[in-house]
């Protein structure tokens, strides 16, 4: 038997902060008391957090292809991505890969073979600090997404799939303007290959979106994989995707489509660095005005892992949400979406996943959340 205790902190709760204690035992929250405490680990008033449940983020893809065209080794790159989203907070991690591009220099258009060997490698071996799942992203007019979702299909690891379609000129890109930035710059398209690939987007798009659309849908229901959907814009994208079974919207674009998903009782997620940019990238709806709304359920890092503790303290400051309720975005809400019920909370009986965060004020008046230790099933990852 195993027990570790922690005193002194502020337990942030579903639903209220306490200063007291928290004593684990073999991997499980065993007890919360109210008080200083006497034994275990001083956490000297620092906040004590439930582990953080990132459901979205492209953090591992950007470690294996670091620039355009240039593809870094699995073992390296899933060694370095474990590692950041654990400084991060993060104690579970849906690594979200792309299946599906029509662009044969890109990484969603390779096979995942290698990656998926490698998750399961390091896994086995001990090597890796958060517990990490998989959120495989569906490019839906690319005319090779089902073929490169085979090494998926019944994996252990498979928690979410997503229905994306990034055709320019609707959803996320309903602004051309916006998407000759992003693929022009991130991507490194010259103007010549964009103003192509948007000819040939359309084509894509009437071809294969549907038919991979039901394919992944049949997937999921049969297999009983959470469901999400991606950019919703309008009314009739939400409708869609709840008659489908989706149980999450991920970043929605507009307001009407966030009251759409909450009327049907689908998770909304939104980024973090949305909310610590103060706005989207992409020129559409702000995740701290949903928030404000009261339509914010969920946050992902995305592409930047810190920015979900960023995010929390921002959301706070401004006055929009509580700590706990702010928590409960970044822990409770996206582990309950994927069905990870014995997690995201500090309650007795879950999962010991817990965090040491200490608030720093910095010379401009403004808080920066700094992650102290990280503790996964009681044991010490970080």
């Amino acid at each position: 038997m195993t027990a570790t205790a922690f005193r002194n902190a502020r337990v942030v709760l579903a639903d209220q902060v306490v200063h007291g204690s928290v004593a684990t035992r073999d991997g499980l929250i065993a007890s919360i008391d109210s008080g200083s405490g006497e034994v275990g680990h001083d956490m000297q008033g620092d906040f004590l957090l439930p582990g953080l449940v990132e459901i979205h983020t492209d953090n591992f893809e950007r470690h294996l292809m670091p620039r355009p065209k240039v593809q870094w080794a699995e073992m390296p790159a899933l060694l370095a991505h474990d590692a950041e989203v654990a400084a991060a907070g993060i104690t579970t991690v849906l690594d979200a890969l792309g299946v599906g591009d029509a662009d044969p220099d890109s990484l969603r258009g390779s096979t995942w073979h290698g990656v998926l060997d490698t998750i399961d490698t390091c896994a086995r071996e001990g090597l890796l600090r958060a517990d990490h799942h998989l959120h495989v992203r569906c490019e839906l007019p690319a005319p090779n997404t089902i073929d490169l979702f085979e090494p998926f299909q019944g994996h252990q690891r498979l928690s979410l799939i997503s229905l994306m379609d990034h055709t320019p000129g609707q959803r996320q890109w309903e602004d051309i303007e916006q998407a000759r930035v992003y693929y022009t710059g991130k991507k490194g398209w010259s103007l010549e290959k964009f103003l192509h690939q948007v000819e040939l987007a359309a084509e894509l798009q009437a071809r294969y979106a549907e038919p991979h659309r039901q394919y992944f849908v049949d997937h999921c229901r049969e297999h009983s994989i959470a469901l999400a959907s991606h950019d919703d814009t309008t009314e009739a994208h939400v409708v869609q995707a709840h008659g489908e079974g989706a149980s999450v919207s991920e970043f929605p674009t507009t307001v009407v489509a966030a009251k759409a998903a909450r009327v049907r009782g689908l998770f909304t997620v939104m980024g973090g660095p949305n909310v610590v940019r103060g706005g989207s990238h992409s020129g559409n709806v702000a995740a701290a005005e949903l928030a404000r709304m009261g339509l914010l359920d969920i946050l992902s890092s995305d592409y930047v892992p810190g920015s979900l503790l960023s995010a929390v303290v921002r959301l706070v400051d401004d006055g929009i949400l509580d700590m706990p309720s702010a928590v409960n975005t970044v822990s409770r809400n996206p582990a309950k979406a994927c069905g990870l019920n014995d997690r995201g909370e500090i309650a007795p009986g879950l999962r010991a996943d817990l965090v040491q965060m200490r608030l720093v004020k910095l010379p401009n008046g403004q808080q920066q959340a700094v992650v102290r230790s990280v503790w996964r099933e009681g044991q010490r990852v970080l």
